[in-house]
Parts: structure tokens; sequence; C-alpha cells
């Protein structure tokens, strides 16, 4: 599925949207340059799920947490994993926890990954407010909740 956005809350309405057919225990992939709207997507998600405080890129922490939402987020950044070896870093209690897991940069740790998942690519456009985003799917669970995606904005 492939979606144009024009602007920042375009793209946090493309999140809310997807927020919305999401349960505890689903993992997001997030791809894109620096600045292609990961973070902005983030946010969508986290206002969609009630969470209230500031959601920030956890560049440098590696996990944030938001569990004062109707459901937990956990916001993951692996980019800094990128040369990691081998490392048992616990993932997969929020992978399989109560909550809904967000990872940028997760090709960095593909082996690290669940099996299923969203995997959304955002890329910034000459006209830099616009984003062209890619969700696809792995598993049936997840196929079904890109297709009642694309269903509802066709």
């Amino acid at each position: 599925m492939k979606v144009m956005t024009h602007n920042e809350e375009e793209t946090k309405a493309l999140a809310k949207q997807l927020a919305a057919l999401l349960k505890p225990g689903m993992t997001i992939l997030l791809e894109g340059q620096l600045g292609a709207g990961k973070t902005t997507f983030t946010k969508g998600i986290a206002e969609s799920l009630g969470i209230k405080r500031a959601v920030k890129s956890p560049t440098y922490t590696l996990i944030k947490e938001y569990t004062d939402g109707d459901i937990p987020l956990y916001h993951m950044d692996l980019y800094r994993l990128e040369d990691a070896e081998d490392e048992d870093l616990g993932l997969d209690e929020y992978f399989y926890g109560e909550g809904i897991t967000i990872v940028e940069w997760g090709s960095f740790m593909q082996e690290e990954l669940p099996k299923e998942y969203i995997s959304i690519t955002l890329k910034a456009l000459e006209d830099l407010n616009k984003r062209e985003i890619t969700l696809s799917a792995k598993g049936d669970t997840y196929i079904k909740v890109v297709e009642r995606l694309e269903h509802d904005n066709s």
C-alpha cells in the first residue's frame, strides 16, 4: 500500500488510522532517512492511544516507554546498534508484551525482530512537506490490518 501525505498533520492522521487497528503485542517497523517523518508517524500513533507525554526520538536511549495511554507504546531506535554483534537485548519482552512496539531502523537488527509485523517506509519528496509512505505486512494478522487501512483510504 502506498499513500502520499502533503504535510505533518496528514502523516499523523494516517498513523492514527493505523493505530485504531492495532492490538497489544503488535510491532511496527519504521524505515526512512533522517527527517523522513518516523517520529511524526509515531506521534500520531501515540496521540491515538491517548498518550499525553511528548514523543521524542529514542536515538540515544534506545527505547522510550509511554505507559500513560490506553495501551503502552514502546518506541525503539536501533540505528546506533548497526554494528552490534549477537547481543541479546531482551527485546522479546516488548515485542510480545502488553503494548504496541514501534521500531525505527529495525533492518539493523533483523534477527532480533518478531517474524510478523507491519513495515512502513517513509520517504521525503522534493517538496519537503510531502511524504511517500509505503506499508507492507508480514503475517496474516498484519496483512489484514494493512488491507483494512487500504480499504478505508480508497
